[in-house]
């Protein structure tokens, strides 16, 4: 089993040969995708094509930097649309000052919204963080002391420190094709040391291609390629590595079935 736990197969890039970029990420041996939405006016084409494809789930939310254009986006519109069978997850959210494309007040806003989500309908939030390590931790901290809830750092690129506080949480970690690239030493470093147990991997595809597909679209098939140099860089089987992340995939999102 090989899962690309963060891919966005509806943006631009992939959409316009979905079905062949399906079929590459079958035959690379990958056996299911989680398809991650960004934005409101995603959510139906998302969920379609989750319908429509037996080994592609789908998730529900709004990235921060499309807070400040979703005002509406309220609980219960993210509930509602959770409820669907074929949507596993909440997100992605999360913080994002590097880019501040919306107002960093109403970010905070959103991604407690996205919790207060994940919590009441039980799905695991995906967490996107970027300059934004302080905050982010802070904030997760003081909602799982209001209730438990589950989820994801995605596309992980903070600090060490940063995911031992993301894993006291109880939340896992999902590398992508950034560790493969020359100058992520440091992020080498800590992925070396996360615990197998509460590991995911990914592409965020369309972007960030892994080596050897630098400069290329990114696509769920390369997940193959970011799995085999984890596996080599913390001295693993290959096998056991897409089959422990896999198993992992399905305990953290277990409204998905392999």
């Amino acid at each position: 089993m090989l899962i690309d736990s963060h891919c966005h197969l509806n943006y631009k890039g992939l959409v316009e040969e979905q079905g062949a970029v399906l079929d590459r990420a079958r035959e690379s041996g990958v056996t299911a995708m989680l398809n991650i939405s960004t934005r409101e006016s995603e959510w139906r084409d998302i969920v379609q094509t989750a319908e429509q494809e037996t080994d592609v789930w789908a998730s529900i939310g709004i990235h921060p930097h499309e807070a400040d254009a979703h005002p509406d986006v309220d609980l219960a519109k993210l509930v509602k649309e959770a409820a669907h069978p074929r949507v596993v997850a909440i997100g992605e959210t999360g913080l994002d000052y590097y880019y501040d494309h919306s107002d960093r007040d109403r970010q905070r806003q959103s991604f407690r919204t996205h919790i207060h989500a994940a919590r009441e309908t039980g799905l695991p939030i995906i967490v996107h963080t970027r300059d934004a390590e302080t905050d982010t931790a802070e904030l997760m901290a003081e909602e799982m002391e209001q209730g438990s809830y589950t989820g994801v750092i995605h596309c992980f690129t903070a600090s060490e420190d940063f995911a031992q506080k993301a894993l006291a949480l109880g939340l896992y970690i999902s590398i992508s094709g950034i560790v493969t690239f020359k100058n992520a030493k440091d992020l080498q470093e800590t992925a070396q040391k996360l615990p197998l147990d509460r590991l995911l991997v990914e592409t965020d595809s369309p972007f960030l291609a892994p080596v050897p597909h630098r400069g290329k679209t990114g696509e769920p098939a390369f997940v193959a390629d970011t799995a085999r140099f984890l596996a080599e860089l913390r001295g693993e089987e290959y096998e056991q590595l897409c089959e422990t992340t896999a198993l992992n995939f399905y305990r953290l999102f277990s409204k998905a079935r392999p």
